[in-house]
């Protein structure tokens, strides 16, 4: 997930291109302990997964507050890449589907990670920037879709991110937490499709058995 990143910029300067990438280096290993080992990751096997030193880590981020800081809205900024990629690539209803299954694997990856930062000296500006960064990536795909008369006239963003994030959540201490996830939350999606939509599928299925 390095591709585009902005890393951290120090008050006299831009980070040097070495800094820059062990940055970006901590950053992903943190993302993978997290979602293996939960918040309470061990910060030197997060350091020995990025190959680099301890007093690089925390050079990087000073503490392991920081660096759930860091993970979590770069998680943000992946999702709301992803929300681009998608309106991009695909049609509106499978965009906003394939989107929504990655928010739900976003919240069940987290194992623990909203919590543990809810508990720290969280800072309100990182809530409010990335609440606001994923509900308008989802808003812009949720927009797509009902030009395209593919989802119901009274669904409402705010609606599709409680559905992912409670299905998330409900898996974020399973093992395999991200793929149930992803199952779950489909066969909860048929009930935002129209009505119409949802009978021609019923009546489809039905053909092909």
């Amino acid at each position: 997930m390095s591709e585009g990143r902005t890393a951290p910029v120090t008050a006299e300067r831009p980070l040097r291109a070495d800094a820059r990438r062990n940055y970006n280096l901590i950053l992903d290993a943190a993302g993978s302990a997290v979602a293996q080992h939960g918040a309470e990751a061990s910060l030197e096997d997060i350091a020995r997964r990025a190959g680099v030193g301890s007093a690089t880590l925390h050079r990087h981020f000073p503490s392991r507050h920081a660096l759930l800081e860091a993970v979590f809205r770069d998680r943000v900024e992946a999702l709301c890449a992803a929300a681009r990629d998608l309106a991009a690539d695909l049609d509106p209803e499978r965009a906003l589907v394939a989107w929504l299954r990655a928010v739900a694997v976003h919240i069940a990856s987290n194992r623990g990670l909203a919590a543990s930062l809810i508990h720290g000296a969280r800072d309100p500006a990182l809530d409010t920037t990335c609440h606001a960064l994923v509900v308008n990536a989802g808003e812009a795909l949720l927009a797509n879709a009902r030009r395209a008369r593919a989802v119901r006239p009274d669904v409402a963003i705010i609606d599709l991110l409680k559905l992912a994030n409670a299905v998330g959540l409900a898996m974020e201490q399973e093992a395999d937490g991200a793929a149930e996830a992803e199952r779950l939350l489909m066969l909860a999606i048929d009930g935002v499709r129209p009505r119409r939509a949802r009978s021609a599928r019923t009546t489809h299925s039905r053909d092909e058995s």
